[in-house]
């Protein structure tokens, strides 16, 4: 029988978790690592409803993205989300496993699936890591040529975006070469603009990142959520290449928490 542990390890191997950031808190979450596991949901963020599918699914493990807990809890009261699914989950034996910067970095990351997603050819590393330069936060790779307006329309168009920010008045007509980081990528902006790139694709981008760097690089914000859901497809062929009888599900309880009107 699998065991949350032989996940954790499937998903280790793949991207570990030496990989990821100092401030990040990458691991199991919740629950017993020799526990039995007979299915698992799969996530962008643990919230009390996808901990509600979960259970109606009968998945007594998590896999997130965005881990449960980045900072210590100093109390166990329920007066908090966080606090509520810790709670439950326990009661109810669902362990929580999550895998975040250590995902982005690892080779075939959510970067790359991206990339991939875009068609995108000789992909390499935006920002390698020193010890081992096949890992490392973003990507950049070549496009077909194509004029920057329909290039961004088609952006918008893979990643079902309501409302796709771009800076206004890059000068570059065509997109020949793009970057890309999956979640918050700004401070990537100028790594993009080193590599000769024409656009940067990633979410979370300031004001004053598109005044600053708008002249050099086209900056494509796609959002934060828009850009990581594909973690989900990651985290199953993770799974299924190891155990392909392993029951996993995609959670449709999650959504954006960012709104547009």
């Amino acid at each position: 029988m699998i065991k949350v542990k032989d996940i954790a390890s499937v998903i280790e191997d793949f991207a570990p978790k030496k990989l990821q950031e100092s401030y990040d808190n990458a691991g199991l979450q919740v629950g017993d690592p020799e526990m039995e596991v007979s299915a698992a949901l799969l996530c962008l963020d643990v919230t009390e409803d996808v901990l509600d599918e979960a259970l109606e699914r009968h998945c007594n493990l998590i896999v997130s993205h965005h881990p449960l807990l980045f900072k210590g809890l100093k109390e166990v009261t329920g007066k908090t989300s966080t606090e509520r699914i810790v709670i439950r989950a326990i009661k109810e034996n669902v362990a929580i496993y999550s895998a975040h910067t250590n995902l982005d970095s690892a080779w075939e990351g959510v970067s790359h699936e991206i990339a991939h997603i875009l068609n995108l050819k000789n992909i390499k590393v935006l920002e390698p890591n020193e010890e081992n330069p096949a890992t490392g936060l973003g990507v950049v790779g070549d496009a077909q040529p194509t004029p920057k307006i329909e290039f961004l329309r088609n952006l918008k168009e893979a990643f079902k975006v309501k409302c796709l920010r771009y800076s206004s008045q890059s000068p570059q007509l065509v997109v020949r070469k793009a970057a890309i980081c999956g979640g918050a990528g700004a401070s990537l902006i100028k790594a993009a603009i080193a590599a000769e790139a024409d656009v940067i694709i990633t979410g979370d981008v300031k004001y004053h990142d598109f005044t600053t760097y708008g002249l050099d690089i086209i900056i494509a914000d796609i959002g934060h959520y828009e850009s990581e859901l594909c973690t989900k497809k990651i985290f199953s062929r993770i799974i299924r290449e190891k155990y392909p009888d392993f029951v996993t599900y995609f959670a449709e309880s999650e959504t954006n928490p960012i709104k547009y009107m």
